[in-house]
Formats: structure tokens, sequence, C-alpha cells
């Protein structure tokens, strides 16, 4: 798989990185998006899936590239850690914050298939 770059994109593939660049304020598309653009209905869906997601809504911005952040620790993704947690960065996360931020993606992490390990039931009171 080869990226697109702008100079190659097809129209449909340019209309989505126009998107891009004028929504993040920014003259060019990180390669996320050139690879993505091989499939050129995927790049627009996936685009507007972020867009709508990570933009305004009940989370902060801060908040929502460090939940972001971490799930793409999770799945060992590095390109998405290094694109969110940049992000988290810029919007005001510190080395304190990433570091207790990994801490506690550890942590779930070990808890989460300590629980399942061992079929935990949900207690009642967590039920509500």
């Amino acid at each position: 798989m080869n990226p697109i770059e702008m100079e190659n994109a097809s129209p449909e593939v340019q209309s989505v990185y126009d998107d891009i660049c004028t929504t993040r304020n920014v003259s060019h598309v990180n390669n996320f998006w050139k690879y993505l653009a091989n499939e050129p209905r995927m790049l627009a869906h996936v685009w507007s899936s972020l867009k709508d997601i990570m933009g305004p809504g009940a989370l902060d911005p801060l908040t929502k590239e460090l939940i972001y952040t971490a799930i793409s620790m999770s799945n060992n993704c590095d390109y998405c850690m290094a694109s969110h947690g940049a992000s988290a960065r810029a919007k005001g996360a510190d080395d304190a914050m990433m570091n207790e931020l990994i801490a506690i993606v550890g942590l779930a992490n070990m808890t989460n298939r300590l629980a399942t390990a061992y079929k935990v039931p949900v207690d009642e009171a967590f039920k509500t």
C-alpha cells in the first residue's frame, strides 16, 4: 500500500483532504489519511466519524484525546499513540498527566484480565 499524496489525489479524495486541512487549520494531511485514501469511501467515513465524535460534545477536547491515547495504548497502535498523544499535549497534557495515563491503562488492562479470568459477576450496586 502506498500513500496517496495531495497532488495525486482523485477529486473525491481531494475533497476530504481539503476538509481535513480546513478543519484542522493545517496545510497537509497526516500519513494516516494518505493511506486510508487508497479506499476513498473508508477515508470519507473515518474522517466524518472522527470529526463528529472528536468535535464539540459532553467531554472536553483534552479528555477525548486522553481517552483516544489510552485506547491506542491498549490496542498497541504506535501511530495512534503518537498522533493522539501529540494532540493531547497540544491541548494541555503534561508529562505528569501522560505518565499517570500510562499507569491507569496498565492497571485497567491488568484488572480487566483478572476479572475476566475469574469470571467475576457484576455487583448489583454497579448495575444501576
